[in-house]
């Protein structure tokens, strides 16, 4: 599947180099085929780390609630996950980053691990984001039309650049992708109603390890959360994502009936 890298080799490997811009989490999921994006373009954007390294993506739907994928279950207040906005370099300060700690995390309840269906999950931040011209929440999808196959949508991460990489880019990129159709046919019915295939007819460009977590953006709405797959950038697998047009609900209803500060 595509995860986030797996955090154990790759801390490993990145202490052994002296620069540590790669983790772990199960496998498979980074920025392949893209480019480096104009620093902050990005907005809502949001850098989930570990013991301050990368280890996947979010993204800012509401001044203080992020939106990832719930296979990072090891995201607890309790420890040393802070989620960084206004972040491109990973391996500077720029001093424009804002940094938090989690004060709530909520799975879906529908939450398959086997499937990863309905991979989807809310990180209430410790206090709201100060919004500017480098922060600014995704807007999420209010149609219920279908995603059209052939729409062009953007994804973006830190995550490795190179198939069979263990290194994450130090800075954020994006690649455009199209919607995949009829997504059954290259994953033997795996492919439930909440997923949506993103990926390239010919290939080379996906995301992958590290971009977990992640958005994927349609026609200006937060239409996706990177999810998994098999192999990055192959033609014949696509990128599976969580569809989040059929969550919208029930995170504003979270959001909505939040009664914590």
């Amino acid at each position: 599947m595509k995860k986030c890298l797996e955090y154990t080799l790759l801390l490993i490997i990145s202490s052994l180099h002296g620069l540590a811009l790669s983790f772990t989490g199960s496998l498979q999921q980074r920025i392949i085929g893209g480019q480096e994006v104009e620093p902050y373009s990005i907005k809502y954007q949001a850098s989930i780390q570990y013991n301050n390294y990368h280890y996947c993506g979010g993204t800012l739907i509401h001044r203080q609630w992020v939106v990832t994928a719930s296979e990072f279950t090891f995201i607890d207040k309790e420890l040393n996950t802070p989620m960084v906005l206004s972040e491109h370099n990973l391996s500077s300060k720029e001093g424009v980053e804002q940094v938090f700690n989690v004060s709530k995390v909520l799975v879906n309840y529908m939450y398959s691990y086997r499937t990863f269906d309905s991979d989807i999950m809310l990180l209430k931040l410790e206090k709201p984001a100060e919004l500017n011209a480098n922060i600014q929440p995704a807007v999420l999808p209010t149609s219920l039309a279908p995603l059209q196959g052939g729409t062009v949508c953007t994804v973006s991460g830190w995550g490795v650049t190179q198939v069979y990489s263990y290194y994450l880019s130090p800075v954020l990129r994006a690649v455009d992708v199209q919607i995949i159709p009829q997504c059954q046919y290259y994953y033997y019915y795996r492919i439930t109603n909440n997923m949506v295939c993103a990926g390239s007819p010919l290939g080379g460009k996906d995301s992958c390890q590290g971009d977990s977590g992640g958005p994927l953006i349609c026609n200006g709405y937060f239409e996706g959360i990177v999810s998994w797959g098999i192999s990055c950038a192959n033609k014949h697998f696509p990128g599976v994502y969580t569809k989040v047009r059929n969550y919208v609900s029930w995170i504003n209803w979270i959001i909505d009936n939040d009664s914590t500060s």
